[in-house]
C-alpha cells in the first residue's frame, strides 16, 4: 500500500540538503526509517564542514609559513640589494649576478709596462682610481686571455703614467693615437666595430684632454673617465664616469654619528672657477655654513683640521669646478651628505644608483637659496640621507683584490650595461 502524503502541517521544515526532501515523502507512521536517513544527512554536512575548516586551515598555515620564509630572506636580500638608493633593486641584483658569471674583458698585451701601459703609476693620490682599475682587471674573474670569448676589449694605455714621466700634452696625443692604430693594424676587433666594444680608463684631467685629439677614439669607444662634464665631450649614453677617490684615507669611514654633526654644511678648497668664486664671497662669513676659501691640507694637524669638518658637518658642499676633485668620495666615506652643486654632471653609478636618496643636487642658479634649501630639509629626510649615504660607501670603495660590489664591480656594471651598444 502506498504510503499517504504528507500535509504542510506535518512536514518537514529543513533546507534542501541530500536525503531531506526524501524523508518529507513518509508519513510519521514511517519515524524510524525519517530517523535515520536524518542522521546520515546530518554526518554528511558535518563530514563535508570538516572537510572545508580543514582545507581552510591547511592554507591558511602554508600561506603562513611561506611568508615566514620570505620575511627570514628579507634581510639577507636587503642587506645586498633592496634599499631605496637603487633605482631597481630587483632587475641590479639579477643583472649583476648574471654580469659576474658571463662578462669577459680582453686587455691587449701590446705595450710595455714600463712606459705608459698595463701597470698603474700609483695607487695613491687623487688619481688612484685608475691605478686600481689597471690592477684590478687582472685580478679579476672578467679577465680573459681569449678575445672570441670576450664582449669588451680593454686599451692598457695610461696618460697618468704618461703625465709622471713629464710627456707633454701633444706627445700625449701622439702615443695614444699611435698606440691605437697599432692595435687596428694588428687584430681585426678595432675594425669589425670600429671600437664600439672598446674602452679606455683615465682619471687625470689631463688625460681626459689628451684622448679628445683622437677623434675617432672619443667618438666610437668608450671612455671611463673621472672628468664627466659635457664640456669636455663626455658622452652620457656610452661613456662611463670612474668615481674619482684620494686614497688612502686616513680615518675610518663615518656612519651612525648624526648627534656628532652640528655643522649645517662645510666647503673647503680654492677658487678655480666662477661658482667657487661666488660660493666664496656669499657665504663666508655665515655662521651656519663653515666656508674655508683655501687649499685642502688633509695632511694638517690641530684641533680642527679637515677630516674633523666632514665628521662634524651634517652636509658637505660639492661645487663643480674644471679641475676633477675627490670632494664627493670623500663626503660619502666620512659620512657627510655631499651637496652637489653642477648644472651638467654626470654622476658617478648614475643609471645604477638614485643620488637623490643619499645626496642632496642643486643647480648652480641655486647658490644664493642654498641656506634656505639646507635647513629646510627636515630631522627625518636628513636621517634618510645620512643612513642610506652609509649604504652606499662600499660602493665608492677600491679593494685589492677587487670585492663584489665594490667600485671595480660597479665600474664593471656600467660598462656591462654599455655592452649592446650599437656596432657600426
Amino acid at each position: 500500500m502506498a504510503p499517504p502524503s504528507l500535509s504542510r502541517e506535518n512536514s518537514f521544515s529543513f533546507p534542501n540538503f541530500p536525503g531531506i526532501s526524501f524523508l518529507r515523502n513518509y508519513p510519521r507512521s514511517y519515524h524510524h526509517i525519517r530517523c535515520r536517513y536524518l542522521c546520515v544527512s546530518t554526518a554528511c554536512i558535518l563530514l563535508y564542514l570538516l572537510y572545508t575548516l580543514t582545507n581552510f586551515f591547511f592554507f591558511d598555515q602554508l600561506i603562513f609559513n611561506l611568508q615566514l620564509q620570505h620575511d627570514s630572506d628579507a634581510p639577507r636580500r636587503a642587506t645586498l640589494y633592496s634599499f631605496s638608493a637603487f633605482h631597481s633593486p630587483e632587475v641590479f641584483e639579477s643583472d649583476y649576478k648574471k654580469m659576474e658569471k658571463e662578462l669577459k674583458v680582453f686587455v691587449y698585451p701590446d705595450g710595455d709596462p714600463e712606459t705608459y701601459f698595463h701597470t698603474p703609476r700609483k695607487l695613491t693620490g687623487k688619481y688612484s682610481s685608475e691605478g686600481y682599475f689597471f690592477k684590478n682587471i687582472k685580478e679579476s674573474s672578467f679577465f680573459t686571455a681569449d678575445p672570441l670569448q670576450a664582449h669588451l676589449f680593454f686599451i692598457p694605455i695610461s696618460c697618468h703614467k704618461m703625465r709622471g714621466k713629464g710627456l707633454t700634452y701633444e706627445s700625449m696625443i701622439y702615443e695614444v693615437g699611435k698606440y691605437v692604430e697599432s692595435l687596428k693594424f694588428k687584430y681585426p676587433y678595432w675594425n669589425r666595430t670600429l671600437g664600439a666594444d672598446h674602452f679606455f680608463v683615465t682619471c687625470h684631467d689631463i688625460g681626459a684632454r689628451a684622448t679628445n685629439g683622437v677623434p675617432y677614439l672619443v667618438k666610437n669607444s668608450i671612455r671611463v673617465v673621472c672628468s664627466s662634464s659635457y664640456d669636455s665631450l663626455f658622452i652620457p649614453h656610452k661613456d662611463v664616469t670612474l668615481p674619482q677617490v684620494q686614497l688612502p684615507f686616513f680615518h675610518p669611514a663615518g656612519g651612525n654619528d648624526i648627534k656628532n654633526r652640528k655643522i649645517l654644511a662645510f666647503w673647503a678648497g680654492r677658487s678655480d672657477s666662477k661658482l667657487k668664486d661666488e660660493l666664496a664671497a656669499m657665504w663666508d662669513n655665515d655662521t651656519e655654513l663653515d666656508i674655508q676659501n683655501n687649499r685642502v691640507d688633509l695632511h694638517a694637524t690641530g684641533p680642527i683640521v679637515y677630516v674633523e669638518k666632514l665628521y662634524r658637518s651634517k652636509f658637505c658642499l660639492c661645487p663643480h669646478g674644471p679641475v676633477g676633485s675627490s670632494r664627493i668620495a670623500d663626503s660619502i666615506h666620512y659620512g657627510c651628505v655631499p651637496v652637489i652643486m653642477s648644472n651638467y654632471y654626470d654622476l658617478p653609478f648614475n643609471d645604477i644608483l638614485d643620488w637623490r636618496k643619499f645626496s642632496v643636487i642643486v643647480k648652480e642658479s641655486e647658490l644664493y637659496q642654498l641656506k634656505d634649501i639646507l635647513r629646510n630639509i627636515s630631522d627625518k629626510d636628513f636621517v634618510t640621507l645620512n643612513q642610506n649615504l652609509i649604504k652606499v660607501q662600499k660602493h665608492f670603495k677600491w679593494n685589492t683584490p677587487p670585492v663584489s660590489l665594490d667600485a671595480f664591480h660597479m665600474v664593471m656594471y656600467d660598462l656591462w650595461l654599455r655592452r649592446h651598444l650599437t656596432r657600426y
